[in-house]
């Protein structure tokens, strides 16, 4: 069976036990390599029907490819993004010797500013593709029309844009994510239970990517016989003192069974319902934040929902590299398996 170019080097690497620099100086009959550690390699090689025909394209060819990496920096609010920077980085360590600088432009994911500012200077180098996280709606759009106005290949992680179509997207499937999250919460209420829906941000949020995911979760218990009241809301907050005002007024009225928050600021709530004791109350969170795992370890968040953030950084590299590099078909849409945490149990 043939592999391809670029799980090859990989996967020959670790079936003889070592580098890939030395998998490479066999390839090019290079010296430095044990006699018996090559015909070891050269017979792994043979088993495996492999064809390095890219990197001797590369080679010859010394031409080097400029990506850009344009999403949000790694904060106490946004520690998340760290995890794809950490997949983009360790597809670059693997394949880095195909001729590609990487370069990064960080924004402020609650600054629609920074994103502009961060936006336009990427546009002024000389980049042939770049990876996105499409955190504002009406920005995005503009800077992926400015891109196939440049002829500059752009690739979404995390999140959709509607209406524009990206060499590839890398996230989940949101309808489906939103279903899966409310199949999860009927474990935790009674079927009539008023459940409440919250996406708690600093500035609104892509808005098409939350609507989309609420609208699988409510079309799932439309779908059940649970039959349960949802309400839901765009929560707008400056510090942690808004939440807490929010929480205290909507919870004068209503008597909620199970709060659903769809970003990583469960924590948020999870520290109001700890502070009032209100251990009645379930919720269910995204992002395995720093603060979301503590909360979820001491039993005040019941789930917290992943999509595999470093796997997204992989892919979304691993994109533009089979369009530049190995010149060969990508995959359009990528969705993403749905990672699920409560307490220990480990759920894929």
């Amino acid at each position: 069976m043939k592999v391809s170019e670029l799980s090859g080097v990989k996967e020959i690497a670790r079936r003889a036990n070592v580098s890939i620099a030395t998998v490479d100086r066999v390839l090019h009959n290079r010296t430095g390599v044990a006699q018996k550690t090559k015909e070891k390699i050269l017979s792994i090689i043979k088993e495996m029907d492999y064809k390095p025909n890219i990197l001797a394209k590369r080679l010859a060819s010394k031409r080097v490819y400029k990506f850009g990496i344009l999403i949000p920096k790694e904060c106490s609010e946004a520690e998340y993004w760290n995890a794809p920077v950490s997949g983009i980085q360790e597809a670059l360590s693997e394949f880095g010797d195909f001729g590609v600088d990487l370069r990064y432009y960080f924004f402020d994911r609650d600054d629609r500013e920074s994103f502009l500012a961060k936006s336009d200077e990427l546009l002024k180098k000389h980049i042939d593709g770049v990876i996105v996280a499409p955190i504002f709606l009406n920005e995005t759009k503009d800077f992926a029309a400015k891109c196939t106005e440049k002829r500059i290949q752009f690739v979404f992680i995390e999140s959709q844009v509607p209406s524009v179509h990206p060499l590839s997207y890398i996230g989940q499937d949101i309808i489906q994510s939103g279903r899966v999250v409310a199949h999860l919460c009927k474990y935790l209420i009674q079927p009539k239970d008023e459940i409440l829906v919250l996406n708690v941000a600093k500035e609104k949020d892509i808005s098409n990517h939350l609507e989309e995911k609420i609208r699988g979760f409510e079309q799932f218990f439309i779908d059940t016989s649970y039959q349960c009241s949802i309400k839901s809301f765009n929560v707008e907050i400056a510090d942690d003192e808004e939440i807490t005002a929010f929480m205290e007024d909507y919870l004068n009225h209503q008597q909620p069974k199970l709060i659903y928050v769809t970003n990583s600021r469960a924590y948020l709530v999870a520290k109001y319902l700890k502070d009032r004791g209100l251990n009645h109350i379930k919720l269910v969170g995204n992002g395995y934040h720093t603060r979301n795992i503590d909360f979820l370890k001491e039993g005040y968040i019941d789930f917290l929902i992943c999509q595999k953030p470093l796997e997204q950084g992989y892919k979304a590299f691993l994109a533009l590299y089979e369009y530049f590099i190995a010149k060969r078909k990508v995959i359009k849409l990528q969705y993403m398996p749905i990672d699920c945490n409560q307490g220990k149990l480990h759920i894929l």
